[in-house]
């Protein structure tokens, strides 16, 4: 997807921005500033980004001269498509970007141009936190002690070997998303399970206790050079959530300086020398202690901060400057700027008052709100859950201060607890947690399991409504912590059911619309999945039908399962179907053994294998040709190769595939998928999913993890839509039976019931 402006007979020199800007307001601003900088100095842009994000950022495009989809997450891709446009002609003159995580992409398509930028390893090295810290240290810079954890175990071992409280936080991360405090082994379970990707490997590190400020800057020359430092203000901890900033920040002059000293040291012995940068770093009784490193301009809208506080200020002019060699002058700060953000309590927003007064104030620079009656606020837990700010400018820091903090407290929300909702109609929401040991233990390549939280949320029946129940089992290994989502659950269990208590023309309709905007507002998948149960079992039993016929799907007629075998298992050899749990360490040894086998044969490895994983097994399993081949390796870039080598074997993505753009990946690079309702958030969404795949003709598997019987029947009511059914989660969390297949008792209105060949309803 090219857009091209009309180009001259000298065309002027091209900025390519990558990675363009993100759908958040912020980012938006920021990109579009980028672009119109560009163009003030002549220059003609081009964007690249996502085709989606593309799509959900307009004014970025509008004030682009030019857009292409390329995926800056693959920085070698980028590099390669940049260098194919230089080859025909179109070169660019400075390739530059604004976004945290498409830096390492402008590193290594700069290189590919020959042109100025950091080092790829360079950045690389920054945005991998642990290394970042390493090299810190071994440069004499004060550093919290840290380790890279890639289970439970292992920090568990690290706070009991070093002083606590702690910080448990992703490897690499932005927004302050899963980071999270804990005082203590106790606390530790929760932070893993916020955690973005459960199956990644994560970073423990010391708390640092003392005053927490960052330090924005350009490269002129190579060399870093210092606009402001910036005072910081979070909210209480166990979450890191920035509430307001200040700058320039009232530092002491001394201790300005042995600030500014540090972070240039630390940039040059970093190896960075292009674009912007924003270090952070404590003010602690032992001296200062860096903390991360960005090759970027900081958020929190301190690009509109910095040019306020220094009149004259173009920050990513000053970039451009630089490489085209013009010379670059940066003035000095007479000024100050601050922003402080909205923080009213959780709930359902019933008014706002006082706003349009505060956009009208003379010193803000910029207010944004975004949130208005009717919307609900979840808590804070990382930056993206913040709900508006506000940016002032004023003449000292303290002055900035003190009116961002006033204007924003002007603003009064009447926030509604969801439990209160008025409404004698809608049904009471109950929700329970019970903690259930496995029948036996369950492993796979990257975890063993041994209890999950079953969560139970019920509609009571209230003046003769009918009731609904739903209930899911979490398991803290992939993430999935039973409190946290049963209190999600509950809370737009209550906000949901006033709306849906009344005659309602379409239910079905109007819950995917109350669930879709959860989903938009970051309520989890598996709260939901076990909300949308219980509204769906609730509008079925009014119907008096089945769910599946309330949905409008084909009668589920008889489940066949695989057998799913976890690592270390016997393998039967009885005839059944196998799903073979792979990614341990022997499995050379289980592949010889299912050499003869005469059944289908699926092999799940969850992304267990690296590169030399997949050749030291690839003779053994071409050998085999299985029927399917699940989630093979880590790295995509190899799912080609694989394909090629397995002509007959269908190959699905499982891990990380949660959304309708995950499902159009893993049809287009491996050919299939295997769609988990409890990932995608319910039924709802997962048709979705189902139906795209068939739309494309790709492999289709309906999965499950370990799952009570009533979420199986649920999910077991798209097995009509699927390929193969791995729906047998309820064997290690039950005690059913493990047999090859069921049926669906679907005699009472509602979610059916599983039913097997021989004995009663389960």
């Amino acid at each position: 997807m090219d857009r091209m402006s009309p180009s001259s007979r000298t065309p002027a020199p091209e900025l390519l921005l990558v990675g363009g800007g993100g759908a958040m307001t912020l980012s938006v601003d920021v990109a579009v500033q980028a672009l119109e900088q560009a163009h003030a100095r002549g220059l003609r842009t081009h964007v690249t980004n996502t085709a989606d994000t593309l799509a959900a950022t307009p004014a970025v495009a509008a004030a682009a001269g030019a857009t292409s989809a390329v995926d800056f997450a693959d920085p070698a891709a980028t590099a390669d498509w940049a260098a194919a446009r230089a080859a025909s002609g179109q070169r660019s003159a400075v390739v530059f970007g604004v976004r945290e995580m498409a830096q390492e992409a402008v590193a290594a398509t700069a290189r590919a141009l020959g042109l100025p930028g950091n080092p790829h390893e360079s950045v690389r090295r920054i945005r991998t936190k642990d290394a970042c810290r390493s090299a810190l240290a071994a440069a004499g810079f004060r550093q919290p002690a840290v380790r890279l954890c890639a289970d439970e175990a292992e920090a568990r071992a690290f706070l009991a070997s070093s002083a606590g409280p702690w910080v448990v936080k992703p490897r690499d991360g932005a927004d302050s998303a899963g980071v999270r405090k804990v005082g203590g082994a106790a606390e530790l379970p929760g932070a893993l399970a916020e955690l973005p990707d459960r199956t990644a490997p994560f970073l423990v590190e010391e708390f640092v206790e003392g005053a927490e400020y960052s330090v924005e800057g350009v490269f002129v020359d190579g060399r870093p050079r210092v606009l402001a430092v910036t005072a910081k203000e979070k909210l209480e901890p166990p979450y890191f959530v920035e509430i307001g900033h200040v700058l320039p920040a009232g530092l002491p002059e001394g201790t300005r300086r042995e600030v500014e000293d540090t972070v240039t040291r630390a940039l040059t012995a970093l190896e960075l020398s292009f674009g912007l940068f924003h270090v952070e770093l404590w003010l602690t009784a032992r001296g200062i202690v860096l903390g991360e490193v960005h090759a970027r301009i900081g958020g929190g809208w301190i690009h509109r901060m910095l040019p306020y506080a220094l009149p004259g200020l173009e920050l990513y002019g000053a970039v451009y400057d630089d490489v085209l060699g013009t010379p670059v002058e940066l003035p000095a700060a007479t000024r100050a700027a601050a922003t402080r953000y909205f923080a009213p309590p959780p709930g359902r927003v019933t008014a706002v008052e006082g706003w349009e007064e505060v956009r009208a104030h003379p010193a803000v620079l910029y207010a944004e709100l975004a949130v208005a009656p009717g919307d609900l606020i979840w808590g804070y837990r990382s930056g993206g859950d913040r709900v508006g700010a506000v940016v002032v400018g004023a003449p000292t820091a303290d002055e900035a201060r003190e009116l961002a903090r006033r204007l924003v407290e002007s603003v009064t929300f009447t926030v509604e607890a969801p439990e209160t909702a008025p409404d004698g109609a809608a049904p009471r929401v109950s929700v329970t947690v019970e903690q259930r040991p496995l029948t036996a233990s369950f492993q796979i390549s990257h975890m063993t399991i041994e209890t999950v939280d079953i969560v139970r949320l019920r509609l009571l029946p209230s003046d003769g409504t009918a009731s609904g129940e739903g209930e899911i089992a979490a398991d803290i290994g992939y993430g999935q912590d039973g409190s946290a989502i049963a209190a999600e659950a509950e809370a737009l269990a209550s906000v949901l059911a006033p709306a849906l208590a009344g005659p309602v023309a379409d239910p079905v309709a109007a819950l995917r619309a109350g669930l879709d905007k959860a989903h938009a507002d970051g309520v989890s998948a598996p709260a939901r999945m076990l909300v949308e149960m219980a509204f769906l079992d609730r509008a079925a039993r009014t119907a008096q039908v089945p769910v599946w016929r309330l949905l409008g799907l084909p009668e589920p007629g008889r489940v066949h399962l695989l057998h799913t075998v976890p690592i270390g298992d016997p393998i039967p050899r009885d005839g059944r179907p196998l799903k073979i749990k792979l990614g341990g360490p022997d499995d050379e040894e289980v592949l010889r053994s299912l050499a003869g086998v005469d059944a289908p044969l699926i092999l799940d490895a969850n992304r267990g294998w690296d590169r030399q994983d997949w050749e030291r097994v690839r003779p053994l399993v071409t050998a085999l040709a299985p029927a399917v081949l699940e989630d093979p390796v880590r790295d995509p870039a190899l799912l080609p190769e694989i394909r090629a080598a397995l002509p007959r074997t269908a190959v699905l993505l499982d891990e990380g595939v949660a959304t309708p753009a995950d499902a159009e990946f893993a049809v287009r690079a491996a050919g299939g998928l295997n769609v988990k309702l409890m990932r995608f958030g319910g039924i709802l969404p997962a048709l979705t999913a189902l139906t795209t795949a068939t739309d494309q003709g790709a492999g289709r598997m309906l999965g499950c993890f370990l799952e009570p019987p009533r979420a199986i029947a649920y999910a077991a009511q798209l097995a009509g839509l699927s390929d193969w059914s791995d729906l047998d989660g309820h064997f290690w969390v039950s005690d059913d039976p493990a047999v090859p297949g069921y049926t669906l008792d679907s005699s009472e209105p509602g979610i059916p019931r599983i039913s097997y060949a021989k004995g009663g309803p389960a």
